[in-house]
């Protein structure tokens, strides 16, 4: 089983102007002449996190992480306007180009895989190989099954507060319902909300439910971000033109190295898209962990993540 590598801190770190409303934060970690490398985070929204850096050899890699617009230490916080998945594929290609990076592999979870999904069908010449983990296509049935009907099933106890938060009479269509009130000019529906919509999912992303992560997903500052991102590119289907977007374009990265890490009971991203991702790449290797969840630093998925990466040193 593999551990994390030792805590790190960056060697550079910047702020980089991507349009005249945002300007998004990055840091560089490990070899400042090694391969390139860049960590796509989650939510949309989620941030950066200081073990982000550790799932590398810093003795080999050249880590890029950013915090995606909207979020973290990018400005301006929580923003929606000029927020869409072609913009942050637009600022990974102006990140590239501005750390003078020819080419550069390509590492995301959970939101994170899709975003590099993207970024990789979009800019296929850019990416050398592909380490996705907990993967999520941003499908309808995706949708529906962690905010509306399915993983209830599974967190009856969790779910309860997320859906007492909404009256009878809207919970046909609980994203709408969240959306509305994260959008709401009312400061405190809004950052209610945003709590219990983070809480929902910080209490379902591990195997075995976590107190600390829960409360975390739950503190203010980060859930109000995390939240009003989210539910905003889930409900223009992350601004994708079609419902499969992602699969419809797959052929579009098969010649590309990639592993795809799994856990076998992930309530947020299903296994079913995983499997399907593989069975559109069957060139892709795919790790199914099977004592894991949908968080990245479970033991399993933290050590085959870690597995992914070294086994990419040289090529």
């Amino acid at each position: 089983m593999r551990e994390f590598y030792p805590e790190i801190e960056p060697f550079m770190t910047g702020r980089l102007k991507v349009s005249s409303l945002h300007e998004i934060y990055y840091e560089q970690v490990g070899n400042p002449k090694g391969d390139p490398i860049v960590f796509l985070h989650g939510g949309p929204g989620g941030g950066l996190s200081d073990d982000y850096r550790r799932y590398f050899d810093p003795s080999h890699y050249r880590v890029v992480l950013l915090d995606q617009r909207g979020c973290g230490q990018s400005t301006p916080y929580a923003e929606l306007k000029e927020n869409t998945t072609w913009d942050l594929v637009k600022d990974i290609e102006k990140l590239r180009e501005h750390l003078k990076i020819e080419k550069w592999k390509v590492f995301g979870g959970s939101w994170g895989s899709t975003l590099s999904l993207t970024y990789a069908v979009t800019h296929p010449d850019r990416v050398t190989a592909l380490v996705l983990r907990g993967i999520f296509l941003c499908r309808p049935s995706e949708l529906r099954w962690f905010y509306q009907e399915g993983a209830n099933q599974v967190f009856p106890d969790f779910w309860e507060p997320y859906r007492d938060f909404i009256p009878p009479n809207e919970r046909h269509d609980f994203m709408g319902a969240y959306h509305r009130r994260l959008i709401s000019p009312d400061e405190k529906l809004r950052l209610e909300a945003a709590r219990i919509w983070s809480i929902w999912e910080g209490s379902t992303s591990h195997l075995y439910f976590k107190q600390e992560y829960a409360d975390d997903y739950g503190d203010p500052v980060k859930a109000v971000a995390f939240a009003r991102i989210e539910c905003h590119y889930f409900m223009n289907n992350a601004f994708f033109p079609s419902e499969n977007y992602l699969m419809e374009n797959i052929g579009r990265i098969r010649h590309i190295p990639g592993t795809i890490v799994q856990g076998r009971y992930d309530m947020v991203c299903p296994a079913r898209s995983a499997w399907d991702l593989h069975r559109g790449w069957p060139e892709s290797k795919l790790v199914m962990v099977p004592d894991a969840g949908h968080a990245a630093s479970e033991p399993g998925t933290r050590s085959a993540l870690i597995e992914a990466t070294d086994s990419l040193r040289g090529k």
